[in-house]
């Protein structure tokens, strides 16, 4: 097996590549798959190895990264036919970053020491979207065996995020996950119901902001997403398609009567999708509500 520094990264959405990039500019020795090869060019370009499959990725890291948009392509490419867990290097990390939801994770896990017991899990999905895992500066929620993985992944989280807070045993990080979603989604609602008030009333995003700027209710996100609707540009940080799902894991794993304005939002957020906004920004809630109230 090689060093310590070796890293597969599995997935190259948005967020898979950046962590790819991230981990190459730190001098990390990284290989990289993705169903869609072409992904990986500029990686390649800056020193990784694509890899013909993702069992090939796998074979002589120590660390393996997962970045996928569910459950069943996660566990597809980890226990499926030619599955990249039978070819991990024994005594392997396996870090699982995606968002896949609370009972899914823990699935994932038992299936896992089931098939590996000599894998070390960590659960560790992330508190950011696109842009902080360009600038490596997500908050890491990280669960699972520290003692037999902190050597290995540490040195990992300090080049992906600017935090790492270790949450207890493995799963524990997708709990944190879908309590922190629930959070961002019935904030980015809000910042869009708002907007479209102040607009109603006479007031620009921008006359908003400088009202808010300096005292309590004023947050950086807040001010991103007033700018991101000022400016009508929904390219994705965080795709509405995937805030739709993660408000639907939020639900599965809360309690559906307790969290009925997240409810609300998961139908309104669907409508949204269905109405052509699922690859946009999740502020283009805010474009959709306009539409809504033009009809």
């Amino acid at each position: 097996m090689s060093d310590s520094r070796s890293v597969a990264v599995l997935g190259l959405g948005a967020m898979g590549h950046a962590f790819a990039a991230n981990l190459l500019e730190a001098g990390f020795d990284v290989s990289v798959w993705n169903r869609s090869p072409g992904k990986a060019d500029d990686l390649v370009d800056g020193g990784a190895r694509l890899a013909d499959s993702a069992a090939d990725a796998v074979a002589d890291a120590q660390a393996v990264i997962v970045m996928l948009p569910d459950l069943a392509i996660t566990r597809d490419l980890l226990l499926g036919d030619h599955g990249a867990l039978a070819g991990m290097a024994k005594g392997a990390v396996l870090v699982q970053m995606g968002t896949l939801g609370v009972a899914e994770t823990d699935r994932l896990i038992a299936e896992v020491e089931e098939a590996r017991d000599d894998i070390v899990f960590i659960d560790a999905p992330v508190s950011g979207t696109k842009a902080p895992a360009e600038q490596g500066s997500v908050v890491v929620l990280a669960s699972g065996d520290r003692d037999r993985a902190a050597g290995i992944v540490e040195p990992i989280f300090e080049v992906l995020g600017k935090q790492t807070h270790w949450l207890g045993k493995a799963g524990q990080g997708a709990r944190m996950k879908v309590v922190i979603n629930a959070w961002l989604i019935s904030m980015m609602q809000g910042i869009a119901e708002t907007a479209h008030l102040a607009d109603a009333l006479g007031f620009a995003a921008d006359d908003l902001w400088q009202v808010l700027e300096g005292g309590p209710l004023a947050t950086p996100y807040m001010k991103l997403k007033l700018d991101t609707i000022a400016s009508g540009d929904f390219d994705p940080q965080m795709a509405l398609q995937w805030g739709l799902k993660d408000a639907g894991l939020a639900l599965e794993a809360g309690d559906d009567e307790a969290l009925p304005s997240l409810a609300q939002i998961r139908n309104l957020w669907f409508d949204a999708v269905n109405a052509g906004h699922g690859e946009q920004d999740i502020a283009a809630i805010h474009a959709y509500l306009d539409r809504y109230r033009r009809r």
